[in-house]
């Protein structure tokens, strides 16, 4: 397991109006070799076991939220309450669809 730097600023992702110790996921960035460092470790635990860190770099991260705001991941939560369609998904457009959301 890697060493986990002391002094790092976690960002919690909850909902804004979230309230109670969650259980929720929290984000750190680590130092690199400059702001843009592709290879700059990310952090990300739980609240409720807040020594269980998983490592990644700065390029995967980016890539994963791309891919979360592209709609690669709703598999996953569908049906889950709270689920909202991404946005393609909201007009229509499907896997089967053509660049203008035509089939």
């Amino acid at each position: 397991m890697p060493d986990i730097p002391p002094n790092l600023d976690w960002i919690r992702a909850a909902p804004e109006d979230a309230t109670g110790p969650g259980p929720w996921i929290e984000l750190a960035f680590g130092e690199g070799n400059g702001e843009d460092d592709p290879e700059a470790p990310v952090y990300i635990r739980e609240t409720s076991d807040p020594d269980n860190v998983v490592t990644t770099n700065r390029r995967k991260w980016d890539a994963f939220v791309l891919g979360v705001q592209a709609g690669e991941f709703d598999h996953f939560v569908e049906g889950v309450e709270g689920f909202e369609p991404t946005v393609s998904e909201r007009k229509g457009q499907g896997d089967d669809a053509g660049p203008t959301g035509q089939e």
